[in-house]
């Protein structure tokens, strides 16, 4: 092969010698993602590898060129920069683009095949496939360089039938000295069709599967869409949120430091007022002690003796002199329990504002004496359960628990998004849920695990379970803080249990259709106790 520098400039050699020096050695056409064997020789891949199946019978390997031999199938080198010059010589020929087969007869200027012939091995022009067709009866396929899969590697020729007992395609030696001889055989047309009905078949078969697959990546591409403009307009909202949550704040610090200022400015102004007296009266004592002095200095008895009255008197007695004191106590302060009120009460208004924007209520949960197990101590405050080793002393009440360490809230919930918070204090066993105020009271089912009007999670022995109707469900994650947050949309049927440790962590979520007012209930044993917040 020429030096490649010339081949990069076509302009300066005649483009039948550039032809000559791109063309496959098999073909006689323009390389074709050109590769090369170890001893240099470049080929069309399709071409070479047609080649090497061919061979692969023989058992040996050569190259076409050199007849280099190879004892194993030679790997295949792809060659970048042969195809890069190939596709650049390509584009200054008009029409050798459109097509790399040539009719093998115009041997003078490429003409375009429209056929190939499978017996002769050549691919041929109209003028030539015309007279081709007027002397010969052969094969004819698409324009191909490529005759190695189109013939039988044992017996090369046409592969014409099709043993469906062996899978494979015949020449007519094969049918009839081959190792398939006797076999029912087929034509390759025919054989050719039924395997295409068989494919229509099984392509209508797939063509429901795929358009549910379709549907499905549709709902799932929309579910995506959808997520994404929730989580979007979520961001915006806790923006606004935060936004009005520093107007807020900021005008609470502004009502806590004016309160500040108040109580230091009046505190002030009275004891300026104060000083302001008591200079006046400092200075009246300053002149009345300069004045006592000049008398003490006087040598005149008479004039001593008669002014001794109006000079001389007891410490305070001057009626001259207005008495200050008592307006301002020493001891007086800032009031900040006044300070911290102001505080408080701005920053249970934030909250209130900022639960009232995100549609939750957080409500008052009291436990109902009337309802606790004997073993079950209730605080002061109707706020904390306790599993106590005493009976407590309670009247008979038709609402109380009878069989389980159990106690529910006074108050039902009907209605509306709440949340609240409950602490354990990580002893015994507990259970936290809720139920219906119709839950039985005695007996197997009024646990609030047993029956199908409840709802809980339960605590014990470092595992999380969770119980509805008897059906018990363990979680995987492991209990790591004691505090936990219970939500409750009642419309939407949710009841979701949170660990409120840092990041919170989602627990379980039961959906139900809700028909009773939901009681919050406790559950506490061996010596648990829980705090609803």
């Amino acid at each position: 092969m020429k030096s490649l520098q010339f081949l990069l400039f076509p302009t300066t050699m005649a483009s039948a010698e550039l032809r000559d020096e791109l063309n496959c050695s098999i073909c006689l056409s323009l390389y074709t993602d050109p590769v090369s064997l170890r001893c240099g020789h470049n080929f069309c891949r399709s071409c070479i590898v047609s080649v090497l199946d061919s061979q692969e019978a023989a058992g040996g390997y050569s190259c076409p060129d050199c007849r280099a031999e190879y004892p194993e199938r030679p790997a295949l080198e792809k060659k970048r920069k042969l195809e890069n010059i190939v596709e650049r010589f390509s584009s200054t020929q008009p029409g050798v683009e459109e097509t790399r087969i040539f009719c093998t007869y115009c041997t003078k200027s490429p003409v375009p095949a429209v056929r190939t012939c499978l017996q002769c091995e050549s691919s041929l022009c109209d003028d030539h496939l015309t007279a081709h067709n007027n002397i010969m009866d052969h094969i004819l396929i698409d324009p191909t360089r490529s005759f190695g899969n189109k013939k039988c590697s044992l017996h090369k020729k046409v592969l014409e039938y099709y043993c469906p007992q062996d899978a494979a395609c015949l020449c007519v030696s094969c049918c009839l000295v081959g190792e398939h001889r006797g076999h029912r055989v087929e034509l390759l047309d025919e054989a050719s069709e039924k395997e295409k009905k068989k494919l229509r078949k099984y392509l209508d078969e797939l063509n429901p599967q795929k358009a549910e697959l379709q549907t499905r990546v549709q709902n799932l591409q929309d579910h995506k869409r959808k997520i994404q403009e929730k989580a979007s307009d979520k961001r915006k909202n806790i923006s606004k949120i935060f936004m009005d949550i520093k107007e807020q704040l900021e005008m609470a610090e502004k009502k806590a430091l004016s309160e500040v200022s108040r109580q230091e400015e009046k505190i002030v102004s009275q004891i300026s007022d104060l000083i302001k007296k008591l200079e006046i009266q400092e200075d009246e004592l300053s002149r009345k002690m300069r004045h006592v002095e000049e008398m003490c200095r006087v040598t005149d008895p008479i004039r001593i003796l008669q002014e001794s009255d109006i000079t001389v008197s007891s410490p305070g007695g001057d009626g001259d002199t207005e008495e200050v004191g008592g307006e301002v106590s020493s001891e007086e302060d800032l009031d900040e329990v006044l300070i911290s009120l102001t505080l408080h009460r701005s920053m249970r208004d934030i909250v209130t504002n900022v639960t009232s924007e995100l549609g939750v209520h957080v409500p008052d949960i009291l436990m109902d004496l009337d309802t606790a197990h004997r073993y079950v101590k209730i605080s002061e405050d109707l706020k904390t359960a306790t599993s106590s080793e005493e009976k407590q002393v309670r009247p008979e009440s038709p609402g109380r628990f009878l069989n389980y360490a159990q106690v529910l809230s006074r108050c039902g919930l009907s209605s509306g998004r709440h949340y609240w918070e409950v602490e354990w204090n990580q002893i015994g066993r507990c259970m936290i849920g809720l139920s219906y105020p119709s839950i039985e009271k005695k007996g197997g089912p009024s646990c609030i695990a047993y029956n199908d009007k409840s709802w809980c999670l339960d605590i014990n022995n470092g595992e999380y379970k969770v119980w509805h109707n008897s059906n018990i469900l363990p979680l995987s994650v492991k209990p790591t803080c004691p505090t936990l947050g219970v939500f409750l949309d009642y419309e939407a049927g949710r009841l979701s249990f949170y660990e409120l440790c840092d990041p919170i962590r989602h627990l379980h979520t039961f959906t139900a259709s809700f028909t009773e007012p939901l009681h919050v209930t406790i559950y506490v044993y061996y010596g648990a106790s829980v705090i609803i917040s």
